[in-house]
């Protein structure tokens, strides 16, 4: 255990010295702050096109509903680019460089070098996630109304989650690929699997994409569950992990 919180502290600096740390907070938290404002403006903004008027007069008054689809929108898709150029490069690189080896020299598991990066890109994504939803709760209020305090919090957890699974299939990835165009490559094919998959009346219940829509409706106050598409997603995070460290035993560094 000591040794994987050396590791762990080991990448969390990494992730603040690359700069990784404050992207993924700058990106996350300035579309967070943007959300409501873009859903305030969105009438004025078609105003300013050729023939706009009469589009925004057709427009109804945004509400708090606009704010939070517009976070979520934005959150979901710049967050999805954001764990594929964070994560593709974070094991390929040190075994290109090989840096993974000096490291793995020190009395350090494969299992627990993959475990730090995952947990070190985990908490940078969690912060960067509740930045960004501080930031849109506080600019819907002030432009709306509050959308519920524990139901934004859930919506939070569970859009932290979803980008989770991603990191940690890229994470696989770059841990079986020999660079990091294909370590990206694979794990963007596999994202548009999911998001095909998810458009599938009952398949899409049990996908990672249904979490999005379980926080959607507990912040506008309400009640649908996707316990299925939960359990599935801590599964292919679990899964994602067990392949990682399981082909990273069997390579040559």
């Amino acid at each position: 255990m000591k040794i994987f919180l050396i590791a762990l502290r080991k990448e969390v600096l990494e992730q603040w010295r690359s700069y990784r740390l404050l992207v993924v907070v700058l990106v996350l938290g300035l579309f967070g702050l943007l959300s409501p404002l873009g859903a305030k403006l969105m009438p004025e903004i078609f105003r300013l096109m050729p023939g706009g008027d009469e589009i925004a007069k057709l427009l109804p008054e945004p509400t708090m509903i606009d704010a939070v689809d517009q976070f979520n929108k934005n959150h979901v898709q710049f967050g999805l680019i954001l764990a594929l150029l964070m994560t593709m490069g974070v094991v390929v690189q040190e075994k290109e460089r090989k840096t993974a080896a000096l490291v793995l020299t020190k009395p350090l598991s494969r299992r627990s070098f993959i475990l730090a990066k995952f947990a070190a890109l985990g908490l940078t994504f969690f912060i960067g996630t509740f930045i960004a939803g501080a930031a849109a709760y506080y600019y819907t209020l002030l432009l709306f109304e509050a959308p519920s305090a524990s139901g934004w919090l859930l919506l939070n957890v569970l859009l932290w989650v979803f980008l989770l699974v991603h990191v940690a299939i890229t994470l696989f990835f770059s841990t079986l690929s020999r660079s990091m165009v294909a370590a990206g490559g694979l794990a963007f094919a596999v994202l548009i699997v999911i998001s095909l998959l998810g458009t599938l009346p009952t398949v899409g219940e049990w996908l990672p994409s249904q979490l999005v829509s379980w926080g959607h409706q507990v912040a506008l106050g309400g009640s649908l569950t996707a316990w299925p598409a939960l359990f599935v997603s801590i599964g292919l995070i679990i899964f994602s992990l067990i392949a990682s460290w399981t082909v990273f035993e069997r390579q040559e560094i």
